[in-house]
């Protein structure tokens, strides 16, 4: 086979990994609470709090590893890394099928942070096995598979639920996962050769850190991604009870519930770019900034909805908002750090979305069960407030006459090119 073929074939059966990894994360959105509640006799209040457990779980995992994998793989190769991740995913997702109380499920959640690599590692493989002059297309496409996944996980976990029961969704998942282990091992080809210097050193090393330009401004804003991360999975564990508390348990919840999950991630699939634009333009600092406004705003209102319409509409809303601030953290991430560091500080910044996951499913069950679920949209609102003022008063570069001046200067740079 040509290096050319070679090459696109690589990135389509990748691509598959990819979309099937996005969606057995995603698909358990709409129902994992309600899964939860079927494994045991709980008040509203224990729900609450064992739902941010088990959500939180898988999280804590890929906090501590996310900064590891990474550096293991180029030791040891990509594809070994997908390998060993695609079927762990696969064995961990079946086995949730079968579980029988809510603590093998909370054991099986921590198994799936441990897996979770596929999408890392299949990104670097294409990004190494691909000829350069077509790196840009590559990565574009591998790109749209993981967020495929997501975008479709809730919608397809939902439907998937409702047509067969949710033990039955887990297993059809791992099956998907197990297909893409097999395509993966047989026709993926990588031209991998170990280096025994990488060999020698560790595989985390602390002072690594020490070499970033601005180590204040990055801290800072990798302590603002915890706090907003912990903000938006705070209402994970509740969404599917509160959307079967709006349906008074009626109709086809988990479908509901499931579509309502998914229309955040639509939304910033289709505005992530016009705010990056808009970045471009006018500063991606004051486009942080109107992101967070915007994101605070429409969380307080879905505290007092009654309406699983006006619930998705909010929903719909705020992941346009939020399409203009993850994005634009990870762009000023990437603009202050030399090019030799890009991959330890997204690293880091996977590591802090990870521990925000974690705080915030754990607050959110907590919330939840003291002051009922509008109580998780208050703390959300209240938490982009809190980040707000904290990188205005700590982070000059993000002042809104920082955005300007910014802008300005990459348009004289661009004139005077």
């Amino acid at each position: 086979m040509t290096q050319n073929n070679a090459w696109k074939r690589n990135l389509w059966v990748l691509w598959f990994g990819t979309f099937i990894d996005g969606m057995g994360f995603s698909e358990v959105i709409p129902f994992l609470s309600l899964y939860v509640g079927y494994l045991g006799h709980y008040s509203k209040g224990e729900l609450s709090m064992l739902s941010g457990l088990v959500y939180s779980a898988s999280y804590v995992v890929v906090m501590l590893t996310a900064p590891i994998w990474g550096r293991f793989a180029d030791r040891h190769g990509r594809k070994r890394m997908v390998l060993q991740t695609a079927l762990g995913s696969a064995i961990t997702l079946g086995l949730m099928g079968l579980v029988t109380n809510v603590w093998q499920l909370v054991l099986l959640r921590v198994l799936q942070g441990f897996f979770a690599g596929v999408i890392p590692n299949s990104t670097a493989l294409v990004a190494t096995e691909t000829p350069k002059e077509h790196a840009g297309y590559a990565m574009g496409i591998i790109t749209t598979g993981y967020v495929g996944g997501n975008l479709i996980g809730p919608i397809l976990g939902g439907i998937l639920a409702r047509i067969f029961t949710i033990r039955i969704t887990f297993l059809i998942t791992a099956g998907f996962l197990l297909v893409s282990f097999l395509i993966t091992w047989f026709f993926v080809k990588e031209t991998f050769k170990p280096d025994p210097e990488r060999a020698k050193t560790p595989l985390f090393d602390i002072h690594l850190l020490r070499g970033f330009p601005k180590p204040r401004f990055v801290i800072w804003m990798l302590s603002a991604t915890v706090i907003i991360q912990a903000g938006l999975f705070s209402i994970y564990p509740i969404i599917s009870l509160l959307v079967k508390q709006l349906m008074h348990d009626r109709g086809p919840v988990t479908i509901v519930a499931g579509l309502i999950a998914s229309l955040p991630g639509i939304s910033m699939f289709l505005t992530s770019s016009i705010w990056g634009r808009i970045g471009d333009t006018h500063g991606t600092q004051r486009v942080l900034i109107l992101g967070i406004v915007f994101s605070g705003i429409l969380y307080f209102p879905q505290a007092f909805t009654t309406s699983v319409v006006t619930l998705g509409i909010l929903r719909f809303l705020v992941g346009a908002a939020n399409a203009a601030v993850y994005p634009t953290i990870q762009t000023m991430l990437a603009k202050e750090t030399p090019s030799n560091m890009t991959g330890m500080v997204f690293s880091l910044n996977q590591a802090a979305q990870a521990l925000g996951a974690v705080i915030g499913s754990m607050i959110g069950g907590v919330i939840s069960n003291l002051f009922d679920y509008s109580g998780v949209f208050i703390f959300n609102t209240l938490m982009l407030l809190f980040v707000l003022v904290l990188i205005l008063w700590r982070v000059p570069e993000l002042r809104w006459n920082a955005g300007r001046a910014t802008s300005q200067n990459v348009r004289k740079e661009d004139q005077d090119g």
